[in-house]
């Protein structure tokens, strides 16, 4: 260590400074904070990609569908438009239902306390995006309701 510090000197022509920084109370609570945005992060990413394929498999269902009643093309399996917009529903829909668990499940493990926390958005629009996104798969399920 000395000898590091000798050359050090050398080079720089200056002795090395040791910096002694007392640590700031609530350091833990900023670290947490920091640790809780992360995953709010993470569910936002998931939020944005499973509304994407949500919406996604919603337009290809209706615009196949309407393509399909206009009689301009024939398409050799009629129920092609139907599955095809089930399926990115379905998995949108899957994978923001699992993301919110996650993320509700990684909370916990943080042992964050409800009363010292905001609200989380991110939670709740997670779980009403989730919950429009059952509705509109069992809507073209069921071939009933206001998304068939």
């Amino acid at each position: 260590m000395q000898i590091m510090e000798k050359e050090e000197n050398k080079i720089t022509g200056t002795p090395r400074q040791e910096w002694n920084v007392p640590a700031a109370v609530g350091n833990e609570n900023l670290s947490i904070d920091r640790t809780r945005m992360a995953a709010e992060r993470t569910l936002m990413a998931w939020l944005r990609t499973s509304l994407s394929m949500i919406s996604f498999g919603f337009t290809i269902y209706k615009f196949l569908q309407a393509f399909q009643t206009s009689g301009t093309a024939t398409i050799l399996r009629t129920h092609a438009p139907r599955n095809v917009g089930l399926s990115l529903i379905g998995i949108g829909t899957f994978a923001l239902i699992i993301a919110c668990v996650q993320h509700v499940k990684y909370l916990q493990k943080l042992h964050i306390d409800k009363g010292s926390t905001p609200w989380n958005l991110a939670l709740m629009v997670s779980c009403l995006v989730a919950l429009l996104g059952l509705l509109m798969f069992w809507s073209i399920v069921l071939n009933s309701g206001p998304f068939s």
